[in-house]
């Protein structure tokens, strides 16, 4: 089996894999403040708890956009399992070179995003990760990361927005009908929600004149289907995106 640590701002998403199957995942918060007792719990509790024995883990696959915590999760799996896990970065995947500026500059998670998109669909594509930030991966049908866009996560702007704003109440994220807000709660989701929206539809759009308009679009992420009415714009919306590629890394690594 293999075992895939996606190690994100607010969370780690990890997965069993047995073959191409995802057979079990589950999340621990990446908690800065917290020791590696704390990750090394969350992992032997759900191995326990779920039957699964660390000797039939043949390789790990580790992906981390948290510097403070990569070394930790890197001394939890030694400790662990026995063995050091394959760490991802911009040139572990050979088949996909990343063609931007400053190559180590790109998160590992968008790695494995277009690695994962890559290798499914071998065309143009933007791979769109709804995450603690929203992310915009562009990969060329040649094997190419052209290059990224960012912009702050749906939850992100909402924590934005009250932190600074002291009489905001905190709201679902909810699609609402309308675009004009007739409450406090209504005028934050149609603004947050609806506008962003307007912004995930332009940038694919503006994507997709810059490739000669041959792109198709991937949506991923926690909350990748939080906005009903952009299902039209992905190929496909596959929540386990990253976690895909880093078993595809996996896969082709020694």
């Amino acid at each position: 089996m293999l075992f895939v640590i996606d190690v994100g701002n607010t969370d780690a998403t990890l997965g069993i894999y047995e073959g191409e199957n995802l057979r079990n995942s589950f999340r621990i918060p990446s908690k800065r403040d917290e020791n590696a007792i704390f990750f090394e719990y969350k992992i032997r509790d759900y191995f326990l708890e779920n039957d699964i024995k660390f000797a039939d883990i043949q390789k790990i696959v580790l992906s981390s956009v948290v510097p403070t915590l990569t070394p930790i999760y890197k001394e939890i799996i030694l400790r662990t399992f026995g063995f050091t896990p394959i760490v991802v970065n911009a040139n572990i995947f050979p088949q996909l070179k990343v063609s931007i500026d400053n190559p180590d500059e790109i998160g590992s998670d968008l790695v494995a995003n277009a690695v994962a998109a890559f290798t499914k669909y071998h065309r143009n594509c933007v791979v769109v990760d709804f995450g603690t930030a929203l992310t915009f991966t562009t990969v060329s049908g040649e094997g190419k990361i052209l290059g990224v866009a960012i912009a702050p996560g749906l939850r992100t702007a909402v924590k934005a927005l009250f932190s600074n704003t002291a009489q905001l109440p905190d709201v679902p994220l909810e699609l609402p009908k309308s675009v004009i807000g007739k409450n406090t709660i209504h005028s934050i989701q149609a603004g947050i929600l609806w506008g962003y929206e307007g912004m995930v539809r332009s940038m694919i759009r503006k994507i997709r004149r810059e490739l000669d308009g041959d792109c198709i679009a991937i949506a991923t992420g926690g909350l990748s289907s939080i906005i009903p009415t952009l299902k039209g714009e992905f190929k496909e919306i596959n929540v386990n995106l990253t976690m895909d590629g880093l078993r595809i890394i996996g896969e082709q690594s020694r």
